[in-house]
C-alpha cells in the first residue's frame, strides 16, 4: 500500500493520512517528526530524504500512528522518537544491533516436528 506524504519544513514533519477503519471510514491526519525520521529511520536531513525514508519505512510507521489513534482517538498523532522505543532502549539502537547481526548470522536450518 503506498501513502501520500507532505514534509513541511516550517513544523519539522512529514504529514500523512492513516484510514483506522479501512478506506471506506474516517481519514486521519497524522505527523512524524523530522528528528524521528533522521535518528530512528536514518533519513538525510532534505525533504527529498525525508519523505523517502517514510515511504520506505511505511508500515512500521503507520502501525505505530493507527496504535497511537487508537489509544487517544481525540488526541492530535505527532509521532517522535520516543514513539519507537524498544523496552531494552531505542529502535535506533535495536537496528544497529539488527545489521550487526544481519552480516554474521547464518538463517537457522528447518525444523520439522515429527507428526504425533
Amino acid at each position: 500500500m503506498s501513502s501520500e506524504a507532505v514534509y513541511f519544513s516550517s513544523r519539522a514533519t512529514v504529514r500523512f493520512a492513516i484510514y483506522p477503519n479501512g478506506f471506506e471510514g474516517a481519514r486521519v491526519l497524522v505527523e512524524i517528526s523530522k528528528r524521528a525520521l533522521c535518528d530512528v529511520f536514518g533519513a538525510q536531513d532534505d525533504g527529498v530524504s525525508l519523505i523517502a525514508t517514510y515511504r520506505a519505512h511505511f508500515s512500521k510507521i503507520q502501525v505505530r500512528a493507527l496504535s497511537r489513534y487508537c489509544h487517544e482517538p481525540s488526541v492530535a498523532v505527532l509521532l517522535d522518537n520516543d514513539d519507537f522505543a524498544t523496552p531494552g532502549g531505542a529502535l535506533a539502537t535495536a537496528r544497529k544491533a539488527e545489521r550487526r547481526t544481519a552480516t554474521t548470522a547464518r538463517p537457522a536450518p528447518f525444523h520439522r516436528e515429527p507428526l504425533p
